[in-house]
Parts: structure tokens; C-alpha cells; sequence
């Protein structure tokens, strides 16, 4: 069956709603749960799908109206007292799912809870083995390669050789590798560090590797087990900076150089969780291989390394290596010059990281010509990222790595057009530097462009720019008032109506009367046909009767 695009956009806000929330995390289980069983009690009444939204009543203890957005789930509504989203605004959603025929929302429910049952099912697996594996070998002198070798094996034993077919899986024969790593660690605290950072990077690309043997997709991955290589991550910042502030024996020299082999192969290892393990490489040499020789070799091995890529292979790792390592070396020409070249959407997003690092070290003769090339490819990734909330993510993150420099060196210009470029997801931080520098015509504007009708606007900004300039307000009445009338019901020429006595208000205060008689004379000529809106005119009187 070919979907409508309303049932498009509802399949798309239930795969939201299934990436937003999460069936381990307690509040989430229980906002499902009751938002299921308002719709399974039939307490869902005065369902409407339109085009692009959903409403509906929700009997609750206090009845609530709730406006699902199928673009923007963001700026969905219910008049309960709950900001975020509620069990009313839930209950609407299965609703309207079962009723648009995408899918069942038993199916729903029950794909969303898969990583619950998978995860019960593997509880106990290997906990019998347990025993045997938390075993403390601190007593012999450190060694890399024993570290290493120790890392794989057990890595191997626990997780490589299962015969499992679920990804649900993975995190709990996970949790039980990294209590026999963590068991197994030196005394001392010096090299217990070191120790436990060496096992993030081999567990790394071993955990990436086997993902990719399994056959697990992006998707996969994110929804299973994404969490595991994001820990590892904080864990290797939280280490690096332990290590870099405590003295160190000169032995560590020797476990640092080998460690910064292994950790090209997180570059090369596998294809999957790319931005992960390139922000791994990445910390490593900020913090970790500082040496001029070792960048300098390693700036060789990617150039030799990417002339041995396959075609399958994918370049932009080793791409982001050689642009990482010519900053660190001052070399921006070259590195802006690379970033230039590179044609994939998707490297943009490792644009920030630069901007943070060069932002913290206050070169900002160095950041500003990063943040122009920046914003000059960004919307093509945003375009390429899809799902508002992703998005929206990523543009916080941009807008927070790129105002140091801004605030610094009084770039109000550029910061306004990094706004500009990341819209409609920057909506929130232009519309109040607009409003707080009274560009009240561009807020208008801006709320247009956005597609918010009148009654979407916030009541306290309303009020200020009825009273400073209220014929911004105009233009988004004329249309708020349209979209009402052109839905033909009773309830919506009421609104209609509402909106145009608002509208006479303000031509009255502008002394534009003689526009507004115009505009109405025109409005009922081409409403004549609609009885009941001509009649909600004169109940209101709008009109004389």
C-alpha cells in the first residue's frame, strides 16, 4: 500500500520516538507504558490528521489537548502541566499510528523493548565462567605485549567465539570482559593507568572489528551497543588527563611508542562507528604523542598507507589523520587546503573538534579561517544527517564551538551567520538574539520562514511587539487566520475569527483602517460560499448582520 505523506511523516515520528527514548532508561519505560495504556483504555477522542500534524483529546484525570508535530517533534503541545514529552502526547502517537495503517503498535512496542528481552536472555551467559575470570596478575613487571596479548584473548574467549545472533547481547558479555581487564590491572597507580588506556584502544578496535564481521549495520550498532564505544571514549579523556598530570617513569616511553602504533590501526581496522574511533585517534595525539619526530613518521605512514587503499575502502579516516597531524603542526595552509578537497558531506562534522582544540589554545588567527570553511559546508551536512533531533544536536555543539572566537573578536556577523546557515535547527538561539537586539521585522520574519502560526508564538514576546512594532505581527495573522478558514469546520472559522479581530485591533492602532475595510470587503467575496464562516463573522460582529 503507497502511504499518504501524513502516514509518511507518521512512520518517520515513530522511528524518532523509537531513537528518542530508551527501554533502559527507567523514565522512558514508564512514559511508554502509560502513554499505552491511555490509548489501549480508549481514553483518545477527537483524533484529526492533517498534512502535517495530529490532534486530539486525551481523557486524563484533567482532559488535555495535544498537537503532535509530524515535522518537528519539538514544538508538539499538550496543555498538561508537563514540558517535555508527556504520556498524553504518547498516547496520541499510538493512535494515530494504528489509525494511519503504517504498522501495528503491538509490533512497535514490542521491536522497542527487544533490547530489554535480549538482555534478560544473556544475564546469566558466561557469569558460570565469571569466577574464573577475575583473576589479578599484578604481581609480574609491566609488559606491553603481554598487556595486549591478555587484552585479545580474553576478548576472543568471551565475545569473538559466542554463537549469538543478537546484537542485544554484546554489552552484557562486554560488562563481564572489562571486569576481568579492570581485575587484572598493576597496583601501582602510574602504570595502572597507562594499563587501562591501552586496553581502551585494543578493546576499541577489537569491538569494531567484530562488529563488522557480524554483519551489523550503523543502525545496528547505535541502537545496541553504540553506548559501549562512547564510554570508552570519556574513559580514554578521563585517563589522559590523570596520566598527563602525574610523573612518570622513563619505562613509559617504550609502552607510549607502541601504544601509538596500535593506535593507527583504529584508522584501518574497520569501516564501521568511523567517528568514534577518529575521535579517539585524535584525542590520543593531542594529548598523548607530542613528539615532532613521531607526528612527522606518522604523517608518512598515512601517505603510504592511503596509496595502498582499495577502492571499497574508505579514505576519509586517513584524510582526517593527515589534516589532524598538520594542525597539530601548525601547517593550516595545507590542512584548509585538504579540508577543501574533500568532497563527503560527512567530514564536516570532524570540523569542530579543530575549532574547540584551536579555540582552547586561543589561536585565534588560526580558528577564524576554519569557521569560514566551516559554515561554508555545514548545511550539506545537515541536509545529509537527516532527523531533527540529530541535527539539532550537531548545531548546538557547532554554535558552542564557534562563539569563543566570535565573543573574542566581536564577530556579531559571523556568529549571526552561522545562525543563519544552521536554520531551521538554530530557530531557538537566532530567534532571541533577534528579538534581544530588537530586530523585531527579521523575528518576524523568521517565525514565517520557520512555519509558525500566531498562536505558536511565545504570549511574552507577543505582548512587547504589539506595543513596539505591531505590524510585524501582520503578515502571520493575515496567514494563521487563512490556514483556518481554508480547514472549512465550525472550530477553525472560530479561530479564524479570533485572529482576525486581533488583526482589526492592530489596524486600528496603526491607523490603517481604510486597509482593513479593503482586506475584509476582499476576505467575503472570496468566502461567500462558506455559510458558516460568514455566520461565526456575524455572531462576532466582524460584520453587521
Amino acid at each position: 500500500m503507497e502511504l499518504t505523506p501524513a502516514n509518511q511523516l507518521i512512520e518517520s515520528l515513530a522511528a524518532e520516538l523509537g531513537e528518542l527514548l530508551h527501554p533502559n532508561t527507567v523514565e522512558d519505560a514508564k512514559l511508554v507504558q502509560k502513554g499505552l495504556m491511555l490509548y489501549r483504555q480508549g481514553m483518545v477522542t477527537q483524533l484529526h490528521i492533517g498534512d502535517d500534524s495530529v490532534t486530539a483529546t486525551v481523557q486524563d484525570v484533567t482532559p488535555a489537548k495535544v498537537r503532535l508535530d509530524l515535522n518537528f517533534l519539538s514544538v508538539s503541545e499538550c496543555s498538561c502541566p508537563t514540558d517535555d514529552l508527556c504520556r498524553h502526547q504518547l498516547a496520541v502517537f499510538f493512535s494515530a499510528y494504528a489509525r494511519s495503517g503504517v504498522g501495528s503498535v503491538g509490533d512497535w512496542v514490542t521491536e522497542w523493548r527487544e533490547p530489554i528481552r535480549e538482555q534478560k536472555a544473556v544475564a546469566g551467559w558466561g557469569m558460570q565462567a565469571a569466577k574464573d575470570l577475575i583473576k589479578a596478575n599484578g604481581v609480574l613487571m609491566p609488559e606491553y605485549s603481554r598487556w595486549v596479548h591478555s587484552f585479545e584473548v580474553s576478548f576472543d574467549t568471551l565475545l569473538a567465539s559466542k554463537k549469538y545472533t543478537s546484537p542485544y547481547v554484546i554489552p552484557e558479555l562486554f560488562a563481564i570482559y572489562e571486569r576481568r581487564i579492570h581485575a587484572s590491572a598493576p597496583v601501582k597507580q602510574e602504570w595502572r593507568l597507562l594499563y587501562e588506556l591501552v586496553g581502551i584502544v585494543v578493546s576499541f578496535r577489537k569491538l569494531a572489528v567484530l562488529s563488522e564481521q557480524l554483519g551489523h549495520n550503523e543502525d545496528v550498532v547505535k541502537r545496541a551497543y553504540l553506548h559501549l564505544f562512547q564510554n570508552m571514549m570519556d574513559d580514554a579523556e578521563e585517563l589522559v588527563g590523570k596520566i598527563g598530570v602525574q610523573t612518570t617513569p622513563f619505562a613509559f616511553d617504550e609502552f607510549i611508542e607502541k601504544l601509538k602504533d596500535d593506535a593507527f590501526e583504529l584508522l584501518t581496522a574497520a569501516n564501521g562507528v568511523e567517528y568514534e574511533r577518529i575521535y579517539l585517534y585524535r584525542l590520543l595525539w593531542v594529548h598523548f604523542f607530542k613528539k615532532k619526530p613521531w607526528r612527522e613518521e606518522e604523517l608518512e605512514k598515512i601517505r603510504l598507507r592511503g596509496k595502498e587503499l582499495q577502492d571499497w575502502e574508505n579514505p576519509v579516516p586517513l584524510a582526517v589523520a593527515r589534516i589532524h597531524l598538520n594542525i597539530l603542526q601548525q601547517n593550516d595552509e595545507l590542512a584548509l587546503k585538504i579540508m577543501a578537497q574533500i568532497t563527503d558531506d560527512l567530514f564536516t562534522a570532524y570540523m569542530v573538534f579543530w575549532i574547540d582544540y584551536l579555540s582552547q589554545l586561543k589561536a585565534w588567527k588560526r580558528v577564524g579561517p576554519l569557521i569560514e570553511l566551516f559554515l561554508q559546508k555545514v548545511k550539506g551536512y545537515l541536509e545529509h544527517l537527516g532527523g531533527y533531533h540529530s541535527c539539532a544536536a550537531f548545531t548546538r555543539n557547532a554554535l558552542r564551538a564557534v562563539t569563543p572566537y566570535c565573543v573574542e573578536n566581536d564577530r556579531v556577523d559571523l556568529f549571526e551567520r552561522a545562525l543563519l546557515v544552521m536554520l531551521p535547527y538554530s530557530f531557538a538561539d537566532y530567534e532571541y538574539l533577534l528579538f534581544e537586539r530588537g530586530q523585531y521585522d527579521r523575528w518576524g520574519e523568521l517565525q514565517a520562514l520557520v512555519g509558525f502560526d500566531y498562536y505558536d508564538l511565545p504570549k511574552d514576546r507577543v505582548k512587547v511587539i504589539e506595543k513596539e512594532r505591531p505590524e510585524v505581527l501582520l503578515a502571520m495573522l493575515h496567514q494563521t487566520a487563512q490556514r483556518e478558514i481554508d480547514q472549512k469546520n465550525r472550530a477553525s472559522y472560530r479561530m479564524a475569527v479570533r485572529h482576525l479581530k486581533k488583526l482589526r485591533t492592530i489596524y486600528k492602532k496603526l491607523k490603517r483602517v481604510d486597509d482593513w475595510q479593503y482586506f475584509m470587503e476582499t476576505l467575503l467575496e472570496r468566502t461567500r460560499r462558506l455559510r458558516a464562516f460568514h455566520e461565526e463573522c456575524k455572531r462576532s460582529k466582524l460584520i453587521e448582520t
